[in-house]
């Protein structure tokens, strides 16, 4: 069985805003006053967009707001005010994650193994595929495995979506995580889950995008090869980027010893973007993302 950890509840704020004194100290006082204890605190200033973003996080035990009520109140005081644009989020409500794959295993057996270990503090209700290669993967940590295939010429790919939307919102999905699942996703699902769905691409992009990079790479000669995590947009493999690695190869490299190589980049290259997902680490803004520590 799984070890969960216990934790004290506390409330996380994500919040960006145009940059201007005083923003810190107002929120600041606003929790102090209402006897919460902030256990972390991390801002940064755009100067050239002049954007102010920021992450806190207090403790509720003795907090005299009620947290179904704190945004409002945050809101009313703040928002208009500062013209923030505030997320809120609670410590003990566990994310929920769906994992979409194809036929490779790599990365789904590194999420599931890190997950088991207790790693990622979130749940993992269904795993959702295009093929059944992978169920015997599902069965060996018990999670429901469902497989919807898609047409050659995907003239079913609107009937298999809805299939799978319908199954997302009945296990309460939060979040999306595309591990090497070799199907693109429609702009439909991608508005119901505006940057909660995380890809790895097997490429440094921007360099490489759409199928086969490994190749790509080869054939252009490159001595250095990516991966990268990024959120997914309408826009193919162009979404705000999370996380990036790189590993150096020489002349004697193969497409198929580059795809070994490969493989160990991308498993941590989306382990640590699911981290910092699951932690509520990130503040994503005009294609960018912010990555708190």
């Amino acid at each position: 069985m799984r070890q969960e950890k216990k934790m004290k509840p506390t409330a996380i704020m994500l919040l960006h805003c145009p940059d201007q004194q005083g923003i810190i100290s107002e929120v600041t006082k606003f929790i102090t006053d209402n006897q919460g204890n902030i256990v972390y605190l991390d801002q940064y200033v755009d100067l050239q967009d002049g954007m102010f973003f920021m992450r806190i996080e207090w403790e509720l035990s003795n907090f005299t707001i009620p947290r179904e009520k704190i945004k409002e109140y945050i809101n009313t005081l703040y928002a208009a005010r500062y013209q923030m644009t505030i997320s809120l989020y609670f410590n003990d409500v566990r994310p929920r994650m769906a994992i979409f794959v194809s036929k490779m295993s790599h990365c789904l057996y590194d999420l599931l193994a890190r997950w088991k270990a207790g790693e990622y503090e979130c749940d993992i209700p269904c795993i959702v595929s295009n093929h059944e290669d992978l169920r015997y993967v599902a069965e060996q940590f018990n999670i429901p495995f469902y497989v919807w295939s898609i047409n050659k010429d995907h003239s079913n790919k609107a009937e298999v979506e809805k299939a799978e939307m319908e199954l997302l919102k009945k296990e309460r999905v939060t979040f999306i995580v595309l591990a090497r699942y070799m199907q693109i996703i429609s702009d439909d699902m991608i508005a119901a889950y505006p940057n909660h769905i995380i890809n790895i691409h097997h490429s440094f992009l921007p360099a490489f995008v759409g199928a086969k990079p490994y190749h790509q790479a080869w054939e252009r000669g490159v001595k250095i090869i990516g991966a990268t995590s990024h959120y997914v947009t309408a826009e193919l493999d162009a979404g705000p980027i999370i996380e990036q690695d790189v590993t150096r190869i020489t002349h004697k490299d193969t497409p198929e010893t580059l795809i070994l190589k490969g493989k160990d980049l991308e498993k941590i290259v989306l382990s640590h973007a699911v981290s910092k997902h699951i932690q509520r680490k990130i503040l994503t803004f005009h294609n960018k993302t912010i990555i708190f520590s």
